[in-house]
């Protein structure tokens, strides 16, 4: 009976506010940056606009570490992948303006892709090695401007909560800028709203942030940057929930 009535406010009232709230938010991104107000009009809109959705969904929201980050520093955070939620979580809740670097695929998504290419953020072209470097290149562009950046190792979203060896593209464009990289562990997005499903549940969802790792001194080597992308990737398993492990 609870998941029936979840389910009518559900398409009834929170898809519709949803749709809503969607198409606003991105035709406040693109105007406030076309006037000049990046700094401001890139971050607040979807944060507040990624908050309302977690709350819209009744989905209880803990977040643990943020004491580990400065508001005045860049950085490169790292997360694990578990559904689309993710997004909403680390935007809605992170506390830190950042950009995200992201599939090439979601600039086709109506409003909201004109509103991320308005907001500064990445495209992952990864169609070829020259593209792919762009990209990069791209996202190394925003960080000494300043920015901190958002970026999912795995590549995509998990099939089965459980993650996949990260890959390296995080770690080169901190190495590269000389920049701390943060683990983020996130628990239960993929309990609400896992790949290839359009079915909302009701789920607590959980945000650890850990200590920034420093990159000064490293090199950019293959071996390097693999040893930290897997030294991350135990940091961020250690605190998933016993599911996800």
């Amino acid at each position: 009976m609870v998941r029936i009535l979840y389910i009518l406010y559900l398409w009834l009232f929170m898809v519709p506010v949803f749709v809503v709230l969607t198409i606003l938010t991105a035709v406040t991104v693109i105007v406030g940056c076309l006037l000049g107000g990046e700094r401001i009009f890139a971050y607040y809109p979807g944060m507040i606009w990624s908050w309302l959705t977690c709350h819209l969904a009744l989905c209880p929201v803990k977040v643990k570490g943020r004491e580990n980050i400065d508001r005045k520093k860049s950085y490169v955070f790292v997360s694990n992948h578990q559904g689309a939620f993710d997004i909403f979580l680390i935007y809605g809740f992170l506390g830190v303006p950042i950009k995200w670097v992201m599939k090439a695929g979601i600039s086709k998504i109506p409003f909201v892709g004109a509103a991320c290419r308005a907001a500064g953020f990445i495209f992952v072209d990864n169609s070829t090695r020259k593209a792919a470097t762009r990209s990069v290149q791209e996202a190394e562009r925003c960080l000494r401007n300043g920015a901190s950046v958002i970026v999912f190792p795995e590549g995509s979203r998990t099939y089965d909560g459980k993650m996949i060896r990260f890959k390296k593209g995080a770690y080169q464009m901190a190495v590269d800028q000389h920049l701390p990289i943060v683990p983020i562990t996130l628990n239960g997005p993929f309990d609400v709203l896992p790949i290839g499903s359009l079915n909302i549940h009701r789920h607590k969802m959980e945000m650890v942030i850990h200590p920034p790792i420093s990159t000064e001194g490293m090199e950019a080597s293959h071996k390097e940057l693999q040893q930290m992308a897997d030294q991350t990737q135990v940091i961020i398993a250690s605190a998933l929930w016993e599911q996800y492990k």
